[in-house]
C-alpha cells in the first residue's frame, strides 16, 4: 500500500486538494501540524500535513467515513453552486479544480440515490471551494477581476459616486449577471443605468397640495426652505413662487404668499419684496414664532401656498439652528420642510449637511446650481445613503425658467461616459413632465 502526503491550511483544505487533484477515494492515516511558507524562517503560517492512501474500488465505501458520499441535497447544493459561481471571472486553474470536485460528487450520485448517508464534510468542502472562487481569481500569482467590474468601477468613479455606492453596484453585477452577460459591455451599462435610476427617490407633492386646497376648513400648503448659507434659498423660493403663483404649462396658477424670517441679512427682505412686486406676489417678514403663526392664520383664507424663506446658517452652528427652529415652530403642523443644498458640494459634506438639518424633519432635498457641476454621483450617493428624496433641481438665476421638478431621467441623461437609451429609461422611469433637460 503506497502512502502519499499533502500539505494545506487545515485538514479540510488538504482533503479538498486531494479530491480535486486525484478524483478517487482515499483514507487519511495521520495529520501533523507544520509551519508553511515564509522567508528565511520568518513570516510562516500554521498548517497541516496529512498522510493518506488511496482505496481500492472493491472496498466497501459505505464503511469508510473518510470517503464522502453526498446525499441528494448535497448534490443539489453542488450543482447550484456550480451554476452560480460561473457569474465570477474565474481563472482556468481554479475552474478546473471546481470541475474535478463536481465530477467527484456526480460520481457518487448513484450511491447517494441508493440511500447512503450524506456527509456534512463534503458540503463543507464545496463551501470552502466556492468561497475561495467567490473572493479571488488567480492567474499566476496575481489577483484579478472580470473586466466588466473594472470598467464599471472606472465609470462610477468618473461620475463622482461614493465608494460605498460603487461597491453596492459591483456587488449587484456580481450577484445578478452571468459570466456570459458580463462579457456584453452594453448590457452591463444598461443594468448600471437602471440600478442608478432605481436608487433615486423622487418626492411627490401634488397630492399634498390638492388635499390642502380641497380641505375644509381650508388648510393652505406651507413649504419651508432650510439650508446652509449661500446655497440659493431665496432665489429658489422666488422660482417656486413664480411657477406656482404665475403658473406654467403643467401647473395652474394658485394664490401664493412669501414669508421671510431672515430679518438679519442686509437687504434680504428688500430683495424678496422686489421680486414679489415684479410677480405681484405678496411678501411679509416675521422675527419670532408668534408673528409667524399670526401671519399664516391671518391670510389662510385666501392663500393656497405659503413659501417661507429662512436664515442661512452653517450646519455646524447648532445654536443658530436651534434659534431658527424655535421661530419655525410657529408654522402649522402640516408645514413641509425642504433642505436646499448646492449640487457642487462633495458627497461627504452633503451627507453632513443632511444629518445636521435632520431636526427639521425635512421631506425632501432641493439641489441648486446644477450647472456648476459636471457630475451627479455625489448627489445620488448621498440621497441613497440617507434614504432621502429629491423634489426640485435648479440652474442659473432666471425665474422661473431654471427650475424643474426632479426626475430620474434628468439625472440619468446627465451621466458622463454612459451610453443612454433615452426611450428605454423614459419608459422605465416615467416622470409625467413635458421634457427633461441637460444642465451641462
Amino acid at each position: 500500500m503506497e502512502m502519499y502526503k499533502q500539505k494545506g491550511e487545515d485538514r479540510k483544505d488538504c482533503e479538498l486538494q486531494i479530491l480535486a487533484r486525484y478524483n478517487k477515494p482515499f483514507k487519511i492515516l495521520s495529520v501533523t501540524d507544520i509551519r508553511r511558507g515564509g522567508f528565511l524562517g520568518l513570516f510562516t503560517k500554521p498548517g497541516v500535513e496529512v498522510e493518506f492512501y488511496f482505496l481500492s474500488h472493491k472496498t466497501n465505501m459505505a464503511s469508510m467515513n473518510t470517503y464522502y458520499q453526498p446525499s441528494r441535497d448535497t448534490l443539489t447544493y453542488a450543482a447550484d453552486s456550480g451554476a452560480a459561481r460561473h457569474r465570477q471571472y474565474i481563472a482556468p486553474d481554479i475552474e478546473e479544480e471546481k470541475r474535478k470536485v463536481l465530477a467527484a460528487a456526480n460520481g457518487a450520485k448513484e450511491a447517494a440515490s441508493a440511500g447512503k448517508e450524506s456527509s456534512q464534510q463534503l458540503l463543507d468542502l464545496f463551501k470552502t471551494l466556492n468561497d475561495k472562487i467567490d473572493k479571488v481569481t488567480v492567474t499566476g500569482n496575481k489577483n484579478e477581476e472580470h473586466p466588466a467590474f473594472v470598467r464599471a468601477r472606472e465609470l462610477l468613479k468618473a461620475n463622482d459616486f461614493s465608494e460605498k455606492f460603487i461597491k453596492k453596484m459591483i456587488d449587484k453585477l456580481r450577484a445578478e449577471l452571468s459570466l456570459e452577460q458580463l462579457d456584453k459591455a452594453g448590457l452591463v451599462m444598461d443594468r448600471l443605468v437602471e440600478w442608478i435610476g432605481e436608487s433615486i427617490s423622487i418626492y411627490k407633492e401634488d397630492a399634498a397640495l390638492r388635499d390642502a386646497q380641497q380641505s375644509f376648513p381650508r388648510k393652505p400648503k406651507v413649504m419651508v426652505l432650510v439650508g446652509p448659507t449661500g446655497v440659493g434659498k431665496t432665489t429658489t423660493l422666488s422660482k417656486l413662487a413664480a411657477i406656482y403663483g404665475i403658473g406654467t404649462d403643467d401647473i395652474p396658477a394658485i394664490d401664493v404668499k412669501m414669508i421671510t424670517i431672515d430679518a438679519f441679512r442686509i437687504c434680504a427682505k428688500e430683495q424678496l419684496e422686489q421680486i414679489g412686486n415684479i410677480m405681484q406676489i405678496p411678501v411679509s417678514c416675521v422675527v419670532n414664532k408668534s408673528d409667524l403663526r399670526k401671519e399664516i392664520d391671518l391670510h389662510s383664507g385666501g392663500t393656497d401656498m405659503f413659501l417661507i424663506d429662512t436664515i442661512g446658517k452653517s450646519p455646524k452652528d447648532s445654536a443658530k439652528l436651534g434659534e431658527m427652529k424655535e421661530i419655525l415652530d410657529g408654522a402649522p403642523r402640516n408645514a413641509e420642510f425642504h433642505l436646499v443644498v448646492s449640487a457642487a458640494t462633495k458627497t461627504s459634506d452633503i451627507e453632513n449637511i443632511m444629518q445636521q438639518f435632520e431636526p427639521f424633519n425635512y421631506k425632501s432635498v432641493i439641489f441648486t446650481k446644477m450647472d456648476e457641476t459636471d457630475r451627479i454621483g455625489n448627489i445620488v450617493s448621498a440621497l441613497a445613503e440617507k434614504r432621502k428624496s429629491i423634489s426640485y433641481i435648479t440652474v442659473g438665476q432666471s425665474v422661473p425658467a431654471d427650475i424643474r421638478r426632479a426626475s430620474v431621467v434628468n439625472f440619468l441623461i446627465n451621466l458622463d461616459g454612459f451610453i443612454i437609451d433615452r426611450e428605454k429609461i423614459e419608459e422605465r422611469f416615467p416622470s409625467g413632465e413635458a421634457d427633461q433637460f441637460k444642465w451641462r
